[in-house]
């Protein structure tokens, strides 16, 4: 069961993004595919919430990558956090989970793609759901 985090705070690495948001879902998945392996430097780990929740306290260097034709990606453009993933159209926003202040209610529910994960990594044993895609 899914349960939600009121409000959450979070940033790049710089600060020069900085956000709040209500009502994040409290499971992480794990993405293995090779576009998300590229732009966060290994996997991706990201929660979700509505994108009318994210409030912006910073977005000096916030910019938005078209990184297909159906999703782009929030990065700072100072220090190269990887912050955010949205499908075009969709109500919600995968946040990455390294970038929230507190992750201490948060907890890996699955992983996908892992047919395409990299060679260098075994994937974890855990109660997650591995998504075989």
């Amino acid at each position: 069961m899914m349960e939600r985090i009121e409000m959450i705070k979070g940033r790049c690495e710089c600060g020069a993004v900085a956000f709040e948001v209500e009502n994040v879902r409290d499971t992480v998945t794990i993405c293995h595919c090779s576009q998300c392996r590229r732009t966060s430097g290994h996997l991706w780990a990201s929660t979700h919430a509505p994108f009318d929740k994210l409030t912006f306290l910073n977005d000096e260097g916030l910019r938005w990558y078209a990184s297909s034709d159906h999703a782009k990606r929030g990065f700072c453009t100072h220090c190269g956090s990887s912050l955010f993933y949205r499908m075009n159209d969709e109500a919600g926003i995968g946040i990455a989970a390294g970038c929230l202040d507190d992750t201490s209610t948060l907890h890996v529910s699955k992983h996908i793609f892992v047919a395409d994960k990299g060679d260098y990594y075994p994937l974890p044993r855990s109660r997650a759901t591995i998504d075989m895609d």
